[in-house]
């Protein structure tokens, strides 16, 4: 089987309504809170691809919320909050002006990272932390990690994560004015490889806000 220079979601504009909640899922770390309404779309079998995990999230007033399930684990964790991005971990990409004609990101796009341990004095607690989007036209305002939530339970099949945005961390949130937003979001796992919403780093996530998908923040 050959590969697509072009993966197909490339090609697509993707737009998708995040579920309003009055109250947000409880951060415990155990996904009890969520239901099949918060489910994120699973556009991997566009390109063919498996996505192996499930992915929530939903807004309300307050905020962001997203989680996810990891099964079928076979290796054991390695989350390094000094390099987060060389192990397992959950990323959230986010601009609150949606424009989807900038190819750099502006003040208002943003990206947040979750790994289920590295945390806490012994390391087996979720963490959170922000990252600049590489070759910016303007940075975001700094936010500093701890206003950033996390939970996670680890068992032997895998691991459960939560984590919760505060709007007062999100650069420029204003539902009222500007209900669409630039959503995207890459999962990577040492077993599985990488699931991601659109597309992957060929196509420079990191750095381009056009390649992400477009949430509606629906009431």
């Amino acid at each position: 089987m050959t590969t697509a220079l072009i993966p197909n979601r490339f090609l697509f504009d993707f737009e998708f309504p995040l579920r309003y909640r009055p109250t947000l899922p409880r951060l415990t770390g155990a996904l009890d809170d969520w239901t099949e309404a918060d489910l994120l779309p699973k556009l991997g079998a566009i390109d063919n691809a498996v996505d192996f995990a499930d992915v929530w999230a939903c807004w309300n007033e307050s905020g962001i919320a997203i989680g996810c399930r990891v099964a079928g684990k076979r290796r054991s964790l390695q989350c390094d909050p000094a390099r987060f991005w060389a192990g397992d971990n959950l990323r959230l990409c986010t601009d609150m002006r949606d424009t989807r004609s900038i190819r750099r990101a502006s003040r208002f796009c943003q990206q947040f990272y979750f790994l289920p341990t590295g945390g806490g004095s012994t390391g087996r607690d979720a963490l959170a932390g922000v990252n600049k989007l590489q070759r910016a036209r303007e940075d975001a305002p700094a936010v500093p990690s701890d206003r950033i939530e996390a939970a996670s339970v680890v068992d032997q099949a895998g691991y459960s994560l939560e984590a919760f945005v505060p709007a007062t961390c999100l650069s420029g949130f204003d539902p009222a004015e500007h209900p669409r937003i630039g959503f995207y979001y890459i999962l990577e796992d040492g077993d599985h490889g990488q699931q991601f919403l659109t597309v992957g780093d060929e196509l420079n996530w990191y750095v381009d806000p056009s390649t992400w998908a477009t949430a509606v923040l629906a009431r």
